[in-house]
């Protein structure tokens, strides 16, 4: 029984090894070995009829991204690579028409710019535009369902910028 428990304690740390390696392969980061520190500034809001709070949002949720799923660090005095941004619209409109002048849903999208900046390789630079929308049902109040919404196209957004700066996407 001892012996057992022996060969099984390296066993399973090896397993966890292995597994936990495994996490960033089975994404496809792709992050050159000089890189190691981030920058995300705060990103502006240029959009008409935008919530104050989504810029902080928004920079706050890239952050943590970036943090907690690479193995970059932080540093705003000397960053590697660099995140600026915009949140250029914030729109609610009406989608699938019925009868009658009504619509069945209506749709909040949000559109943002993203600048990636490269301090090892200009050659990385990008500038893009981002945009995700979700829809509901047009009998509910925007006000209600507002920051449901806003969780899930920011968490798209989100996605849709890592993917762009770290797995070629």
């Amino acid at each position: 029984m001892i012996m057992k428990r022996r060969y099984s304690l390296p066993l399973l740390f090896l397993l966890l090894l292995q597994f936990s390696a495994c996490r960033y392969s089975l994404r496809g980061i792709s992050i050159p070995e000089n890189v190691n520190t981030f920058y995300v500034s705060n990103f502006d809001n240029v959009a008409d009829n935008v919530v104050p709070t989504l810029s902080l949002q928004f920079t706050q949720l890239l952050r943590d991204k970036i943090r907690n799923e690479s193995r970059l660090n932080p540093d705003d005095t000397d960053p590697d690579i660099e995140f600026r941004g915009q949140i250029t619209n914030f729109t609610v409109s009406s989608v699938a028409p019925q009868p009658g002048e009504t619509s069945a849903l209506n749709r909040l999208e949000i559109k943002i710019f993203v600048e990636f900046i490269s301090n090892k390789d200009e050659s990385e630079n990008w500038k893009q535009p981002f945009s995700f929308f979700n829809d509901f049902p047009s009998d509910q109040d925007i006000l209600e369902v507002q920051e449901e919404l806003i969780n899930i196209i920011s968490a798209q957004l989100v996605e849709d910028v890592f993917n762009r700066a770290f797995t070629n996407w």
